[in-house]
């Protein structure tokens, strides 16, 4: 029989969507199940994008140029200039999500067996996408315990070799809603220009932040470093339209960018009627976003205080995004996961969540740990984490 490749075999599966099965069964049970393994938000897409589908007046629906519409990409630009971002039309390549942005921007600057360091527990699609590459991800630990603050910047040299391409952050962070610094981020700096790296940042979240005090700080506002930084991006989150898949790559890099070019017309193209959608989208009233950040922050607030309430369960709360890591009185969340969904029903309902160990790279970590969505509404949030609090206790009597 002809055989899978190793990097077949490599290919870490997701701890989003593994469960997925058993949800389905679950269903058909006839059991009701909260989502809170995925980010993906009950908020309605901007009405502007939705308009644009609806009223698009095409009778060929060709392929858009391998870097994205121009129209789209000047409008873009003109979006990041508003947020003070230091971002050209020319430094833009429209990418199918920021999922393919990242296999790009790996894809361009790696080889196999090249090293990525990246704070963990991180988005485990990161894992996936270095396999993809042949990359190796480099894990730099953060704990619960310090709120998955970066370590010390000594800390993250330690772990440079030869083979050190890249540092991989994401800010603010998924899965723990941790929010890097500007004096975080211009340490970071410091090491990549010291050492000749690239900063890699996955900004796509950089709106969703919940405290008065705190603001987001691009790596594309770093003066003296343009070079040895990359940014991605994604409309999937900002304004609800994770179904677009729609992302960009962005870097001042004019090397990268052309690489990044032709992995780009190996494609072909970007969608084109998502980026009509986009495009629009960046005409959101700035009101659409301070309903939906007031929405995320009581959520937030709300996750937190019920998850506080149960006995055993260690959370902190989380800056941005819209995630937090909870550590769980258990020893496996990969089987207390999957029991939730085969053999436990509370009145007919139940709950899924994501197992942490797919984001860690470390053997051994986040066993005992669960990364959680806040994006039901309030009233969901307390039922599901009540279902959550209950089945723990019988879990735990078996």
């Amino acid at each position: 029989m002809p055989t899978i490749s190793h990097k077949g075999r490599n290919m870490p599966e997701s701890p989003i969507r593994k469960l997925a099965p058993f949800a389905d069964l679950a269903k058909k049970k006839g059991h009701k199940v909260y989502h809170l393994n995925i980010g993906q938000p009950d908020i309605k897409t901007p009405e502007v994008a939705i308009e644009a589908v609806k009223n698009i007046d095409l009778t060929l629906i060709e392929y858009s140029p391998s870097a994205g519409y121009e129209s789209y990409r000047k409008k873009l630009a003109h979006f990041y200039q508003r947020q003070n971002v230091n971002v050209n039309t020319e430094d833009i390549i429209v990418t199918t999500g920021g999922s393919e942005a990242l296999l790009f921007a790996l894809a361009t600057i790696t080889d196999p067996g090249d090293e990525i360091i990246i704070p963990e527990p991180f988005y485990a699609n990161y894992h996936a996408f270095a396999s993809s590459t042949s990359a190796t991800v480099i894990p730099l630990v953060s704990t619960i315990e310090t709120a998955f603050a970066l370590p010390s910047i000594d800390e993250v040299e330690k772990l440079i070799t030869p083979k050190t391409k890249a540092i991989l952050i994401c800010n603010p962070g998924n899965p723990t809603g941790y929010l890097y610094s500007e004096e975080e981020i211009r340490q970071l700096a410091g090491l990549i220009k010291k050492h000749d790296l690239y900063l890699i940042a996955d900004e796509v979240y950089r709106e969703f932040l919940y405290d008065g005090n705190d603001s987001h700080f691009s790596v594309m506002n770093l003066e003296d470093v343009q070079q040895n930084v990359i940014m991605v991006d994604s409309v999937s989150k900002r304004y609800s339209m994770c179904g677009a898949r729609i992302g960009c790559l962005v870097t001042k890099n004019k090397d990268v960018l052309a690489t990044v070019m032709k992995f780009a017309q190996a494609r072909l193209s970007p969608p084109t009627i998502e980026q009509i959608a986009c495009e629009a989208a960046i005409d959101t009233p700035q009101s659409y976003f301070d309903e939906v950040i007031a929405e995320y922050k009581e959520r937030r607030d709300t996750l937190i205080a019920e998850l506080n309430k149960i006995d055993g369960v260690i959370v902190t709360k989380p800056k941005g995004a819209f995630y937090c890591i909870a550590e769980l009185p258990i020893k496996d969340s990969d089987d207390f996961a999957q029991w939730l969904l085969e053999s436990y029903n509370l009145n007919g309902e139940t709950v899924m969540i994501a197992p942490a160990k797919g984001f860690y790279s470390t053997p051994g970590m986040g066993l005992n740990q669960v990364r959680i969505a806040y994006v039901l509404n309030k009233q969901d949030l307390i039922t599901a984490v009540n279902i959550l609090k209950e089945a723990l206790l019988v879990y735990n009597n078996r």
